[in-house]
This record gives C-alpha cells, structure tokens and sequence, in this order.
C-alpha cells in the first residue's frame, strides 16, 4: 500500500498573489476550453433558440447575432476569470484542490455548472438525459473534455505566475 501524499504548506501564502495568479490562469483556461469546444462542440446541432423579448424583435438578424455572440462572450471570459482567481485564491491556502493537475477542479466545475449552481440560478437549463436532447455521446464527452482542459490550463497557468510573483 502506498503512502499517503501530504500537501506542501508554502510559507509565503498571499491571498492577492493567489488571487492575481487565478485571475491571470481562468483567462488562459477559459481560452484553451473555448478552443477545445471548437475542435470538440459540446453542444447539439439544431437546439431550439429561446424565445425574442419585444425590444429583439426590432432588432435586423445580424444585430441579434452580434449582441448575442457579445452576450455569451462577456460571460464566458467574466466567469472564467472569475472561477481562475476563486481556485487562485483557494489553492493559496488548500494546497489540496490543486490535485492531479487540475483535473479534479475541471470535472468539479463540470458538475456545478452544468448540473447544479447554474440550471438552480436559471441561467441554464435543467440537465437532461443526452438522448432527450439530441446530443451524442460524443458531444457529452466533448462537453466533459472541455472542462477538464479548463481546469488543467487553470492549474499550470496558476503554477507558473505564482512562482513567477
């Protein structure tokens, strides 16, 4: 039976270098999964759009398009660096949450995003089956894959500037 692994406890903990190293890391990872949905779309082809509020109904189908795409964008990278420092600033003093390389901290922000804190906010969908919505094993794993490369990129990045602060 193997050894149980103890986190290193640093002494130089800083909550702001933590912090500023998560920030800088969420904007690298939410780059890397956005590229990883590129190559591997997590998302059916064909989903129902949501219904128009009268104020997009005025609006030509490009000046929708383009609001929409600046919507998402804003709150992917927003959240992105958000969730960097908030795992920045936790891996600073719970050296633990930095396990196998962020991949934990991916398959975590998976489950909360996807299945739990986002749908309870209403600002996703309640999960469903993959057949209920048309979406492929492949899309799954894809959706899957792509939050773990956040979460490694996150965890790297984050190495890299915190030893660099």
């Amino acid at each position: 039976m193997s050894e149980p692994k103890v986190a290193v406890v640093k002494k130089n903990k800083s909550l702001a270098k933590g912090l500023i190293a998560g920030l800088i890391a969420g904007l690298a990872a939410t780059a890397a999964k956005t590229l990883a949905e590129r190559i591997f779309p997590p998302h059916a082809k064909g989903e129902p759009e949501p219904e128009e509020s009268a104020s997009e109904r005025r609006m030509s189908k490009t000046q929708k398009a383009l609001v929409k795409v600046r919507q998402s964008e804003a709150f992917h990278w927003g959240l992105g660096a958000a969730t960097g420092a908030t795992y920045g600033a936790v891996a600073e003093f719970y050296p633990e949450a930095t396990s196998r390389v962020g991949a934990n901290f991916g398959l975590t922000l998976e489950a909360l995003s996807y299945e739990g804190a986002l749908p309870a906010l209403g600002l996703a969908d309640e999960p469903t089956q993959p057949e209920e919505q048309n979406q492929t094993m492949r899309e799954h794993g894809s959706h899957i894959t792509s939050y773990v490369v956040y979460g490694v990129t996150a965890e790297l990045v984050r190495r890299l500037v915190r030893r660099w602060l």
